[in-house]
C-alpha cells in the first residue's frame, strides 16, 4: 500500500462495540493519530481505536461516496461487512505496517 491512497475504514472499541465509519488519502497515519488520540472528537472521547476494516479506492470522490453511504447503513450491516474479512475483529493496523 502506499502512502498516499484513498481509502475507507471502520474503527471499534472492542468486538461488537462502538463503531466509527471514516475516510482518508493516507490510512496508516490516519489510524496513527485515532490511536494517539490526535483526532479530537469522537474517537477519542469514546476510545474507539481498534482498524476492523477498510477499503482501498483508486480516488478520493469514491471513497467519499463510499464514506457517506456506509454511515447510512444499519449497523448489522456494517458488523456484517466486518465479519466477512476480519471474524476475529482483530486490529488491522500492524498488517499495514
Amino acid at each position: 500500500m502506499t502512502e498516499k491512497q484513498p481509502a475507507v475504514y471502520i474503527l471499534a472499541s472492542k468486538r461488537n462495540g462502538t463503531l466509527y465509519i471514516g475516510v482518508t488519502s493516507n490510512l496508516i497515519r490516519r489510524v496513527w493519530e485515532h490511536k494517539n488520540d490526535l483526532a479530537d472528537g469522537f474517537t477519542k472521547k469514546y476510545q474507539v481505536h481498534q482498524l476492523v476494516w477498510y477499503e482501498l479506492h483508486e480516488t478520493m470522490d469514491s471513497a467519499i461516496s463510499r464514506e457517506k453511504a456506509m454511515k447510512n447503513w444499519k449497523r448489522a450491516w456494517k458488523i456484517s461487512r466486518i465479519e466477512t474479512v476480519n471474524p476475529d475483529w482483530k486490529d488491522l493496523y500492524q498488517s499495514l505496517l
